[in-house]
């Protein structure tokens, strides 16, 4: 049978403008990087970070994206389960794994036939528990259960997931871990190019303790082998249980760790574009909390969370709002958006573009304020809250945040910012403002329900 050219090139027209209806979804999660760490977030950052400045003009940079927690654990729980720490089973860190009713974006997306991967920190449930991560829907996995052990960039093993099975896997000490993850990650895309896949990149980079391969730190020294970020003030490892080992030069190490993270991003980038899969797969970057103290990390020498006040273990602004980069089908490129969303938002918006149903949770679907079309609601409530002697907790609605700290038998203590005119968090509101202090407490104490975890339990005399 002889076939029309007009008909051959209608088909070609055609395919060309039909897409997928579901795309490939990368999500790559840093740890401890801050807002100010990035070129494309704050003109001060000491370090380069072309490829990530790449990707925020390519898609959409987030400039009031936030994290679940300012602390690890339970900034992955709202991740994976879509609920903020009112909420969330886990809210500290800890040894506390996910229950099997916990219900995570991956078993969703696994559920919906996307191939699942991860390479980097779990971090919600070791070995032996119901939160390990062949419990909660992933296909294939490598890297640590613990964040404890994820301190260490050079171990001798780490943990695997293949057929449904975790195993301990011995790995060469000497090997950074970093480039085990960003390997597999390459390869993981190499299999599963047919897609749909959802690629999670949990990676251990920036967090202590503060280490990189000898030629990823040269360029930061000078000839003579000190440092070109000086002065260097050496880190000395304090007695247990500090994990954190000596650092000669904190300052020159953290730059070659920032600038490996940044590099890796820009190699996954680049095999997506030789693989052809740029066009259908949404590329998410983020942070779990603001930039951390820890092993001589040094956020105020690296204005680690540009104009915001806090960082890690805060509920102040440097503490929670991290960098949020998306580009991908739908995404217009070179946008920039301060539209408050969360972490606990992503369950919900990537399962409406999986076209699957969201684990229960408190999160809201982004898709529309993504792709340019939706305007965020005003009214909207975020919420935090965190102890570590001091019971930390915040909420914002629209512009306005209210802080809380609390201690057992003390007084609270009661801030109230402004952030449309005050995003650095300066100026205390709440004695000119006391009816508006009076309403944000009260929807903060409405938005968090007693632990069901004894763990967190923080007394209702604290309220």
């Amino acid at each position: 049978m002889r076939v029309s050219p007009l008909f051959i090139l209608w088909l070609l027209a055609t395919g060309a403008q039909a897409q997928p209806t579901r795309p490939n979804i990368i999500l790559i999660v840093a740890d401890d990087l801050g807002y100010g760490h990035l070129g494309c977030y704050h003109a001060g950052a000491r370090v380069p970070t072309p490829h990530l400045d790449a990707l925020a003009r390519q898609g959409t940079r987030f400039t009031r994206f936030y994290a679940g927690s300012p602390v690890c654990a339970p900034s992955r729980c709202a991740l994976m389960t879509g609920k903020h720490m009112g909420h969330a089973y886990i809210r500290h860190n800890g040894d506390v794994p996910l229950r099997p009713q916990d219900t995570t974006l991956t078993e969703r997306l696994k559920a919906a036939g996307y191939a699942t991967g991860m390479f980097g920190k779990w971090g919600l449930g070791p070995e032996e528990t119901t939160g390990a991560p062949q419990h909660k829907g992933w296909d294939e996995y490598l890297g640590y259960l613990h964040h404890r052990h994820a301190h260490n960039h050079q171990t001798d093993h780490l943990w695997q997931v293949r057929r449904g099975q975790l195993t301990r896997l011995p790995v060469d000490s000497t090997v950074f871990t970093q480039e085990l993850f960003t390997t597999g990650a390459l390869d993981f895309l190499n299999r599963h190019r047919a897609g749909p896949f959802f690629l999670y990149l949990p990676f251990t980079l920036v967090h202590a303790e503060l280490a990189a391969p000898e030629a990823d730190v040269a360029p930061f020294r000078h000839p003579d082998g000190s440092s070109k970020l000086g002065p260097e003030t050496p880190f000395r490892q304090l007695p247990p249980p500090s994990l954190y080992r000596s650092q000669p030069q904190p300052h020159a190490t953290f730059a070659a760790m920032l600038t490996r993270l940044d590099r890796d991003v820009g190699r996954l980038l680049e095999r997506l574009r030789v693989l052809g899969l740029e066009r259908n797969t949404l590329v998410i970057f983020t942070s779990d909390n603001g930039p951390g103290p820890e092993g001589g990390s040094d956020p105020a020498f690296f204005d680690a969370n540009g104009p915001l006040r806090g960082i890690k273990r805060d509920v102040y602004e440097g503490g929670i709002r991290v960098p949020m980069l998306v580009r991908g089908p739908g995404v217009p490129a070179g946008r920039v958006s301060s539209a408050p969303f969360a972490l606990w938002d992503l369950p919900a918006t990537l399962c409406q573009l999986a076209g699957t149903t969201p684990p229960a949770g408190d999160g809201l679907t982004q898709v529309g304020l993504w792709q340019g079309r939706a305007k965020p609601d005003p009214d909207r409530i975020f919420f935090w809250q965190y102890r570590e002697g001091l019971l930390r907790q915040a909420v914002t609605q629209g512009n306005w945040k209210l802080v809380r700290h609390k201690s057992a038998g003390k007084p609270e203590q009661l801030e109230l910012f402004d952030l449309a005119h005050d995003e650095g968090e300066t100026t205390n509101l709440a004695d000119q403002q006391p009816e508006r202090v009076i309403r944000l407490k009260t929807l903060l104490l409405a938005a968090q329900r007693p632990p069901e975890n004894p763990q967190f339990d923080w007394s209702s005399s604290e309220r």
